[in-house]
């Protein structure tokens, strides 16, 4: 494959809701640009863009694919990202890497969400934007009311351009309104048919010609004078109004038959922006700013995204930023300031790789064995270029994780670790308070599939639990008690004994003070008194949970001038506390954290009465711009596990979350009566 200049390359990337049918639309572009012989089907396992093996094994995309293809005198990196809410970090990475964004739409669903979010993603980073209305081979489908959702949700930034002939329900036919002659794909070729202009055509076609028109004042002058647009001059406009983002063209077709997609491809290759016009958000000190490709004034590039394979190694796939990037070259991570050898530059084309010389400012491709670069490291010459970050969205699901087979704690972590350089949603911990090892995802079927991965690429078998809380313990009254530790075995024997004073008071852990009068007990054996009710607070009496909020005064005792000792006195220490803390009403305290949810407004009912079902209290709610509200709460920690799901469930994937620690409160007693049964038990 050879290389191209950067005004003859397309980034595209296809995104939108889940079941779509964007991999079946790559697959459609690939088969007439004469990439591949056939359109392939996600549901038979013989889609391109879908080759890894738990997408032929689920029947759906799990992250993004890329393919290089030459088309005409035009080289087309075609980017396909999951529409799943679950994957949707692989969304953001193929968005940021694209020049052009197309949303691609079901007739049949209509404007969803994940079209909304696919959207306004694409905006927000400034990348030229279309959509594509599919599955219009179902009488289930409506063109027309797709497009009245997007006139009346985006205004007259909508375009069409191809739009479907309808007989019985059914597209059978598609106008290209730049030159208003009709097609059909018959037999493997484009052929004109005839048609009757209906006037929901003559409507599209109307709203086309104003859009072409308000692009320029000579077509605006000449639109109202009544002279026709030559094809030449609405490709044009279209192309010119595309990159200002004036204009948003919305296609149509047919992705299993491939009726219509010739027309796609050959329209949309002509207008879209290639690659030295795309933009790039860089980091310029604590501001972020967008940068035209090419315009940094050494080489560089960033890397959108990493695929861990054990026999490979990693894969990093990148767009060049600024500069010809070659192998052997040297750059510099702006992230660890470490220096980078370039290893052999591939193309992609999905699962496979092709060997490349060089690649162009805005070219997409990827090497294999750089060291310490992550997803969304910056490598340049200088080492100072820093791409924005991406925004990826925050891990909210849950699970403690251990290897099903004993042993295999090391092999499963050195799995997940490969993961996490793949995968920024995810997230691994070990929790230092109840020693298990937590793997965070985006939702259950994101953990399912890193799990399925874990076995199969890196031989780790795992099992998934609910994770533990770290509960508290603490006590709401006083009590005095003798701690007497006595032991005779012949020989020096064992002799220690305290009077220790426990009372209440506002810390986080067990506070000791010594109060002896008269060397009752001798000076050399308080630290020994400590750490007896130390080490007895890390496992309080309730359930095993840390004792805090605990003050615990040594105020007398005794001692034997030959039998006591260190060990006996922190003995006779640990007596006292078990025998005193009972005596005190010690309660079991759970954590709390603080909520911050940004939902729709039409759905803060129902997410506010999912926060009450949890225990949770609302403490304040503000009003954003787009319907949008901010809900502040407070919700225990243990009741927040499935909140994730719940919430994207109840919000259509429109809200998202965080929680963080807040304090910890008091459980109330029927359910710390459940709790500490549940942990005498185990």
């Amino acid at each position: 494959m050879k290389d191209y200049s950067s005004d003859k390359i397309l980034n595209i990337a296809l995104s939108g809701h889940g079941n779509s049918g964007k991999t079946t639309l790559a697959d459609a572009i690939l088969f007439f640009g004469k990439a591949t012989e056939r359109i392939g089907k996600t549901e038979d396992g013989t889609a391109v863009m879908d080759f890894d093996s738990e997408e032929k094994k689920r029947k759906v995309s799990v992250s993004t694919a890329v393919y290089r293809m030459e088309t005409g005198d035009k080289a087309v990196n075609l980017i396909d990202a999951p529409g799943l809410f679950d994957f949707s970090g692989e969304q953001t990475s193929a968005i940021a890497a694209a020049d052009t964004v197309v949303t691609v739409i079901s007739g049949k669903s209509g404007l969803t969400v994940g079209a909304e979010i696919s959207y306004e993603k694409a905006k927000e980073l400034n990348k030229a934007c279309a959509f594509f209305i599919g599955k219009l081979d179902s009488s289930h489908a409506h063109f027309y009311r797709v497009i009245s959702s997007l006139t009346g949700k985006y205004g007259s930034v909508i375009c069409p351009v191809v739009v479907p002939v309808i007989e019985n329900d059914v597209a059978v036919a598609f106008v290209d309104l730049t030159e208003n002659k009709a097609y059909a794909y018959e037999n493997g070729v484009k052929k004109e048919v005839n048609y009757v202009i209906s006037d929901e055509i003559a409507k599209m076609r109307e709203i086309m010609l104003e859009a072409v028109a308000s692009t320029d004042e000579t077509l605006m002058e000449k639109y109202f004078s009544g002279e026709a647009f030559t094809k030449e001059e609405i490709i044009s406009a279209l192309k010119s109004g595309m990159a200002s983002g004036e204009i948003c063209p919305v296609f149509s077709g047919i992705q299993s038959s491939g009726n219509g997609i010739m027309l796609f491809n050959e329209i949309l290759f002509n207008i879209a922006p290639t690659a030295d016009k795309g933009k790039i958000k860089l980091l310029n000190g604590d501001k972020e700013e967008f940068a035209e490709v090419g315009s940094v004034g050494e080489a560089a590039l960033f890397v959108f995204k990493t695929v861990a394979d054990p026999f490979v190694g990693k894969l990093s796939y990148f767009k060049v930023i600024s500069g010809n990037i070659k192998s052997d070259m040297r750059l510099k991570n702006s992230r660890t300031g470490e220096e980078e050898k370039l290893t052999k530059l591939m193309f992609i084309k999905a699962g496979k790789q092709e060997d490349a010389s060089a690649l162009s400012p805005g070219d997409i491709g990827c090497m294999s064995k750089l060291g310490d670069v992550k997803t969304g490291d910056t490598l340049s010459s200088s080492g100072k270029v820093k791409v924005a970050d991406m925004d990826f969205p925050l891990p909210g699901l849950k699970f403690a994780v251990r290897p099903k087979t004993k042993g295999e704690d090391e092999k499963m972590a050195l799995g997940i670790a490969r993961l996490l350089e793949e995968d920024p949603t995810l997230n691994f911990y070990t929790d230092k308070e109840t020693k298990e090892a937590v793997i965070s995802g985006l939702g259950e079927q994101h953990i399912d599939v890193v799990i399925s991965k874990l076995k199969a690429k890196f031989g780790a078998d795992v099992e998934l639990s609910a994770p533990k809380v770290a509960y508290r313990e603490t006590i709401k009254s006083s009590a005095r008690v003798q701690g007497r530790y006595k032991k005779q075995s012949g020989g020096h024997g064992q002799f220690g004994d305290v009077i220790i004073e426990f009372s209440p008071t506002d810390s986080d852990t067990l506070v000791f003070e010594e109060k002896v009068f008269g060397g009752a007990v001798p000076k050399n054996f308080f630290p020994a008194v400590e750490k007896g009710l130390m080490e007895s607070a890390n496992k309080g009496v309730l359930a095993g949970f840390k004792t805090v909020g605990v003050k615990a005064t040594l105020v007398d005792g005794s001692y034997h001038p030959v039998d006591s000792s260190e060990m006996s006195f922190k003995t006779a220490a640990s007596i006292a506390f078990k025998e005193g803390i009972p005596q005190c009403s010690p309660v079991l305290l759970e954590p709390v954290g603080s909520l911050n949810a940004l939902v729709p407004d039409e759905k803060l009912g129902d997410i506010i009465g999912d926060i009450n079902k949890r225990r949770g209290k609302i403490v304040g709610m503000n009003p954003l711009s787009g319907g949008m509200q901010e809900v502040l709460g407070e919700v225990p920690i243990s009741e927040m596990s499935d909140f994730a799901s719940s919430l994207r469930a109840l919000a259509g994937g429109r809200a998202k979350f965080t929680l963080e620690f807040l304090r910890y409160e008091e459980v109330p007693k029927n359910l710390a009566d459940k709790i500490i049964a549940e942990n005498k038990s185990e």
